[in-house]
């Protein structure tokens, strides 16, 4: 099938190119992300294959169909960015990659932890200039801490694997229960308990409108002061203003995020040289106690593999009508 690859990053095509020697797709590649501004460029293919930072609308759909494209295929795992009822309506399939690698986005949730709790950071740049003293570096023991997890999927069982192993005590948030938590001693709660008795919080539910702005006011009045808030899902998942301010009143301690509400204008591109034209991601930037990472949690050698190699089956098998084909819906 012909094959047009959007928003692609550098490390992307040779790793498409050397696994599609099994495929035999025509692919092509453009930086250029799949928007209401760039669809009047987009040339005839059959499949549009697209990021979490390319906006799919209704509007981008009808280009797409007029372009020929009978699939939109996703390399990620995420797929609010697309109208896909609207995709479907329009005869336009959707798939995705519904889990690349668990491990990396829990490992790198993992990763944030620890950075915040020891102030990895600080104490790195303090070395650099020579600076050995170790004042306003203290931490705390992960062993006999609670944490609450939001979302017990295939990352969010990993995480809770993973804590098992500093010896925490694992809360868990779930509209579903995961057997493979449970018998590991994950205690399930309402939000609420999970919120209010929690030193940790890790997020790693889906969005949707019932997680939308999930952390806002009303549950960052519940937690305990000083609380450490992680998020490794979806920026969508926090109200960013609510926790400026629950930052600000030291309601909570420490913020780690690989992801952000705003951050389709942001991340993926190198803005070393611009000026950040977005106040909130400015101010988190301020904090001491704040740490951001650009959306990388996924990437990993063995992710960006099997994303690669799950999204040219998708569109193999879609050609030949087989299974699996990992549609939204």
């Amino acid at each position: 099938m012909n094959v047009i690859f959007f928003s692609t990053q550098p490390f992307e095509p040779p790793i498409f190119d050397q696994l599609n020697q099994d495929y035999r797709h025509e692919l092509t590649y453009v930086s250029y992300h799949l928007n209401n501004e760039s669809i009047n460029a987009v040339p005839r293919a059959d499949v549009a294959c697209c990021f979490v930072n390319d906006k799919i609308n209704s509007y981008v759909i009808d280009g797409l169909k007029e372009r020929g494209v009978k699939l939109i295929a996703l390399r990620s795992a995420g797929f609010n960015h697309v109208d896909y009822a609207y995709a479907l309506q329009k005869g336009i399939s959707v798939c995705r990659v519904p889990a690349y690698s668990p491990h990396a986005v829990a490992e790198h949730t993992v990763a944030l932890i620890l950075a915040l709790n020891r102030k990895i950071s600080r104490a790195h740049n303090r070395v650099k200039e020579g600076d050995f003293s170790l004042t306003g570096l203290m931490g705390f023991d992960l062993y006999k801490k609670t944490v609450g997890i939001i979302g017990t999927g295939q990352i969010g069982s990993v995480l809770a694997n993973i804590l098992k192993g500093f010896g925490c005590h694992i809360l868990a948030y779930d509209i579903l229960e995961n057997k493979h938590c449970v018998s590991i001693g994950v205690q399930y709660v309402d939000l609420p308990e999970l919120l209010a008795n929690s030193r940790i919080i890790s997020l790693h539910c889906p969005l949707n409108p019932e997680t939308k702005q999930l952390i806002n006011d009303q549950t960052l009045a519940l937690m305990q002061p000083g609380t450490m808030l992680i998020n490794t899902g979806r920026g969508h998942l926090i109200d960013t203003k609510a926790v400026i301010d629950a930052l600000k009143s030291k309601k909570l301690g420490y913020l780690g995020i690989d992801v952000y509400e705003e951050e389709d204008h942001l991340f993926f591109e190198d803005h070393s040289n611009d000026i950040i034209n977005d106040d909130m991601f400015c101010r988190l930037q301020t904090f001491p106690n704040v740490l951001i990472t650009g959306h990388q949690g996924f990437f990993t050698e063995e992710a960006i593999h099997n994303i690669a190699k799950t999204t040219l089956e998708n569109i193999s098998n879609f050609e030949k009508g087989e299974k699996p084909v990992y549609l939204v819906l």
